[in-house]
């Protein structure tokens, strides 16, 4: 088989683009930068990271679909060039936030990590080949960790690397089993050729172990119940960017990469409608319930703001799998584009939590209290990121949900399990819709008993709260804008 290695070059121009953004960023930080103020080297590293993004975006633009890359090894279809441009603009939104929260230890090196990171989301995205999949999520991952632990003055901070490097390193051991068990099954690496195999040998026992075995892993990747004990402490202990970026760009492109494996890999395999005896379909469903139940319950008890968003985020990712399970009938533009609003969502409340950070603390929700006073724009802001969490009209994060839970009726109608789980999470919706007014009561109702401190919105912050306020605002009023490219 020949490779035309110019084509790949030519695939691979945005990562390209990132990882020399990353070693320009520490080369700048060496050479000009270490005798300057912390201050002055984190403005300079998110300049240069910021350019890194934006080129990194434009190649993704100009470099458009392919059908397929060194053998089938990436797939740069609509799929894999939303899913990249989205991961892009959300790394922007974190350097945004990142402008306005506290100055990390070593600025340059946080940057450059988060770089590296989101060469592994692109990777990710479009990856069409089990080891390549591996490779991009291992990048992800090992970054993800060193930001979460970034801040060592912080003990919390530390304790939730550790949980999330144990966790993560156990879910890579099951993914890398099951990835070789499905080799040794189909002697095929590339996810076409794998669903072919399939195709014709079905299910068996061994399948069925590797299947679990998948699962589990993104399972963690995803933050979805049970296996989501990692998500509380990481979004409470990491450093506020982290944070954002974890909660947003990790998940656009994890439900990306797992939504490429399922379906045009083992859709031969998942059972239930869509084939013959039990497949993967169903294990899916349940940690899907699992998630949106547990999440919205467990988010009804938790005082501390970040571990809200947390629990938050465990039941989004239990509605996403939703998106995966009808993903078959309503392709993949519902998914995305609930993955997307809800970044951007997640991404800027975690923007206002840092700019709160920086001016005093934010770990609990009445440290919320008197927002509206303090910082209009920072009230503003975050009311519309909220209710967008919450699924409230006309802002994206409703559309997002109605178009995962009308795909989830087409798949199968009421009496499909997949109709169920539309239900339930319907139901759900007005258990979320309680906490999160619980937020905004704080930011904006409840009195404070002195007179406010008033709170400095940085520029650059203030310009990225203000840009993803509205992109949601934009993309509720036209939904279409994503849909109409997976029509």
């Amino acid at each position: 088989m020949s490779f035309d290695y110019l084509l790949l070059t030519r695939a691979l121009l945005p990562e390209i683009a990132l990882v020399l953004g990353a070693l320009a960023v520490l080369g700048y930080d060496l050479i000009a930068g270490r005798q300057r103020p912390a201050e002055e080297r984190l403005k300079a590293s998110l300049a240069i990271g910021a350019i890194a993004l934006i080129a990194a975006l434009v190649d993704t633009v100009l470099v458009g679909t392919m059908d397929s890359v060194y053998g089938a090894s990436l797939m740069l279809d609509t799929l894999a060039v939303a899913a990249r441009c989205g991961v892009l603009g959300l790394a922007l939104i974190t350097f945004g936030i990142a402008a306005g929260a506290r100055v990390p230890r070593h600025p340059a090196e946080y940057v450059a990590i988060i770089l590296f990171a989101t060469t592994g989301f692109t990777l990710m995205a479009a990856a069409n080949h089990l080891l390549v999949a591996f490779a991009a999520l291992e990048l992800a991952s090992l970054s993800l960790y060193i930001l979460t632990g970034y801040d060592k003055s912080r003990p919390e901070s530390a304790e939730a690397a550790l949980k999330y490097f144990l966790y993560g390193g156990m879910a890579s051991a099951f993914l890398l089993f099951g990835f070789s068990l499905i080799f040794g099954l189909t002697g095929e690496l590339e996810f076409g050729a794998i669903a072919i195999m399939l195709a014709h040998t079905g299910m068996s026992p061994l399948l069925a172990i590797a299947l679990v075995m998948v699962l589990v892993a993104f399972g963690f990747k995803a933050a979805a119940a049970p296996f989501h004990l990692w998500a509380p402490d990481a979004y409470e202990g990491a450093p506020t960017p982290s944070a954002a970026l974890i909660a947003s760009a990790s998940k656009l492109a994890g439900f990306t990469l797992f939504l490429r494996l399922l379906w045009p890999g083992l859709g031969s395999v998942a059972g239930g409608e869509t084939g013959t005896g039990i497949g993967w379909l169903a294990p899916v469903a349940l940690i899907a319930g699992a998630s949106m139940l547990l999440g919205n319950v467990a988010a009804l008890a938790q005082s501390n703001v970040r571990r809200l968003l947390a629990y938050s985020a465990i039941a989004h990712a239990g509605a996403m799998l939703l998106g995966v399970i009808a993903a078959e009938v309503t392709g993949p533009g519902p998914l995305l584009y609930y993955a997307a609003t809800y970044g951007v969502a997640a991404a800027g409340a975690f923007g206002v939590i840092a700019v709160i950070e920086a001016n005093g603390g934010c770990q609990k929700l009445t440290d919320l209290i008197g927002l509206g006073r303090r910082s209009p724009l920072l009230a503003g802001c975050l009311a519309v990121f909220i209710l967008s969490l919450a699924g409230i009209p006309p802002l994206a994060g409703f559309f997002g949900k109605f178009a995962v839970f009308a795909g989830a009726f087409r798949s199968g109608g009421l009496a499909a399990p997949a109709g169920w789980l539309a239900l339930l999470a319907i139901a759900l919706s007005a258990v979320a819709f309680y906490y999160y007014l619980i937020v905004l009561k704080q930011a904006l109702v409840v009195t404070p008993t002195a007179e406010p401190k008033r709170i400095r919105v940085p520029a650059v912050t203030g310009l990225t709260l203000l840009v993803a306020t509205a992109l949601l605002l934009l993309l509720g009023a036209f939904p279409s804008l994503v849909l109409r490219y997976f029509a």
